[in-house]
């Protein structure tokens, strides 16, 4: 990060509503991530996409890693919604399957975090991630206690396969097109994708009831 001290915009500068600039940059955050990760994004393209000052970056956020930092607190957000206490795991999965459609930067975002990692150092999102998908590993393990998981089954390698097929239509277009002849960012096909990953929990004994 840079040492240079942070400078406030001047009071011409901000905008009347922080908190609309800050989801306004936020979004544009996610969308520049999301397309070049995050060793190829630029703050400068990051304000041109939100339409404000750069320096409001750095006030609202402190540079370009504060400013993922917000973004990962905000997908843990988003991740309460989508595996809220309760939620069967093939829900769970399906619902993971249709952020391509939903929230397709931020998956993106989390394919570019794969292809760019170079270790738990430099992974922002290193232990917050780890956490939740420990999560998804005790409700296999206690499916499994409970007899409804074959017990050859690895609940740890099942929990990043079901992550792995969620995104596969993110990280895995060119093979998606090859095999079903389809658009592999159709909306048709995105819910038939993601309503197949459900069948096929439910067929593992992921339901658990």
């Amino acid at each position: 990060m840079s040492t240079k001290p942070r400078r406030s915009p001047k009071p011409q500068e901000r905008q009347r509503d922080p908190e609309r600039t800050r989801m306004l940059i936020l979004e544009a955050a996610e969308a520049e991530f999301g397309a070049h990760g995050y060793a190829g994004a630029r703050i400068s393209s990051i304000a041109g996409r939100a339409g404000v000052n750069q320096q409001l970056i750095s006030y609202y956020f402190d540079g370009k890693e504060g400013l993922y930092q917000a973004m990962s607190e905000r997908w843990l957000e988003r991740q309460s919604e989508l595996a809220a206490p309760g939620t069967p795991l093939p829900e769970q999965v399906r619902r993971y399957a249709l952020e391509a459609l939903h929230n397709p930067d931020g998956v993106r975002l989390l394919a570019w975090g794969g292809l760019q990692y170079s270790g738990p150092a430099d992974d922002l999102d290193h232990k917050p991630r780890a956490e939740r998908l420990q999560e998804t590993v005790e409700t296999i393990r206690a499916l499994q206690e409970a007899g409804r998981v074959p017990a050859a089954i690895d609940p740890a390698c099942l929990a990043v396969m079901l992550m792995a097929a969620a995104m596969a239509t993110t990280s895995l277009p060119h093979v998606i097109e090859g095999v079903f002849g389809v658009d592999p960012r159709s909306p048709d096909f995105i819910r038939h994708y993601a309503d197949q990953m459900a069948i096929i929990s439910e067929t593992l004994g992921l339901g658990g009831g």
